[in-house]
């Protein structure tokens, strides 16, 4: 039913984080394969992606990614964000009823600088079905190009942004 794809650079701690809340939905079998790309990570980011059973990609085309997927939808997430309880109740209610794109609601009030500029495109997860990320993505286009701009429905459950993982992970 889902796949769940992230790109990462040297976030072996963050990915870590992501993947086990993730076993919940994989559980429940809402998540079918876990999809990780890589951007050339020198610390243990496969390790903790083949542990966990994802599939760890270091050479990679969106296209070829999308067409591999096993889920008829994606969550596209970055590593270091927790989507929130419910989450997996939430994401079978929407693609049960509903046909276009959905986010998570942040958990966290986004620190004052980060409140003057944009959201980034993939902070509250991104939920698309896998044939319409299939005709959005363009040679070059990575998971943030996808999401980028989109019109989406908000879910109702709650994601920790990987910026909060970030955060505690420093204080």
């Amino acid at each position: 039913m889902l796949t769940i794809i992230m790109e990462c650079r040297d976030n072996e701690a963050e990915l870590a984080q992501t993947l086990s809340v993730l076993v919940a939905g994989a559980v429940e079998g809402l998540v079918r394969d876990v999809i990780v790309l890589d951007h050339g990570s020198r610390d243990g980011s496969a390790t903790v992606a083949d542990a966990a059973g994802c599939r760890f990609l270091d050479t990679w085309d969106l296209a070829d990614v999308l067409g591999s997927a096993r889920g008829d939808w994606l969550l596209l997430l970055e590593p270091g964000a927790r989507p929130l309880s419910g989450w997996v109740e939430a994401i079978a209610d929407h693609v049960a009823a509903h046909p276009g794109p959905a986010r998570f609601r942040g958990a966290r009030k986004r620190p004052f600088l980060q409140r003057l500029g944009q959201r980034l495109p993939l902070e509250e997860g991104y939920l698309v079905t896998k044939r319409q990320a299939a005709d959005a993505a363009r040679p070059g286009m990575g998971l943030a190009g996808l999401a980028a701009g989109a019109k989406v429905r908000m879910l109702p459950a709650e994601i920790a942004p990987a910026w909060a993982t970030r955060a505690l992970r420093a204080g």
